[in-house]
C-alpha cells in the first residue's frame, strides 16, 4: 500500500521522519511522499491549509492509498483530514498497534493486542460516532448507524470479555 508519512512539529523543533518511514516498511507499506510542516497545531486538520493543498495534490498525483501522521491527531481531525483528502488516516499510534497485530503469533499477545486497540478506540468513540452521523467517510465503516452509548457499550463489552 502507498502512503503518505506526514510530521508537524512546533517551529524550533527538529523534525525526524526515520522512525517512521521504518515503522511503515514493517507494516508493509511503502512510502511514496513524505510532509513536514513547521508550526502549531491547526484545530481543524493539525496541519496547515497549504500543507493540505499540497498533501491533496500528493494523494492524487501519486495514487496514495493512506497517510500516516507521526503526531497523535484528534478525532476530529482525523476525520476532516480522511473527508478532505478521500483516503484513510492514522498516527503513529495506530500504526504500531497495526504492527503489532501483524505479528503476533500466541493467542495471548493477540489478545493483549486487541484489548490495547479496543482500549484505544474506546477513547476516541462517542466523538467517531458523533462525526460519522454528519456522514460517511473514509476509513470510520458507516457508523453512523449507531448510538454513541451503544457503540461506546458494546467497545466496553469487548474490552471486560478480554479481561
Amino acid at each position: 500500500m502507498r502512503v503518505a508519512i506526514v510530521h508537524r512539529v512546533q517551529p524550533g523543533e527538529k523534525p525526524n521522519l526515520d522512525e517512521l518511514r521504518e515503522l511503515c516498511l514493517t507494516a508493509g507499506y511503502e512510502v511514496v511522499y513524505e510532509l513536514i510542516q513547521r508550526r502549531y497545531p491547526h484545530p481543524k486538520y493539525n496541519i496547515g491549509p497549504g500543507k493540505l493543498a499540497e498533501l491533496k495534490d500528493a494523494v492524487k498525483k501519486l495514487n496514495i492509498e493512506k497517510v500516516i501522521f507521526e503526531n497523535d491527531i484528534k478525532t476530529v481531525q482525523e476525520y476532516n483530514l480522511a473527508k478532505a483528502l478521500g483516503i484513510p488516516v492514522m498516527s503513529r499510534v495506530q500504526l504500531i498497534l497495526e504492527i503489532f497485530s501483524l505479528h503476533a503469533s500466541s493467542k495471548e499477545a493477540k489478545l493483549q493486542i486487541k484489548l490495547a486497540e479496543l482500549k484505544y478506540e474506546l477513547s476516541r468513540a462517542r466523538e467517531k460516532v458523533r462525526l460519522a452521523k454528519m456522514g460517511e467517510q473514509p476509513g470510520f465503516h458507516g457508523l453512523g448507524a449507531y448510538e454513541a452509548d451503544v457503540y461506546y457499550n458494546e467497545i466496553n463489552r469487548r474490552i471486560h470479555t478480554l479481561t
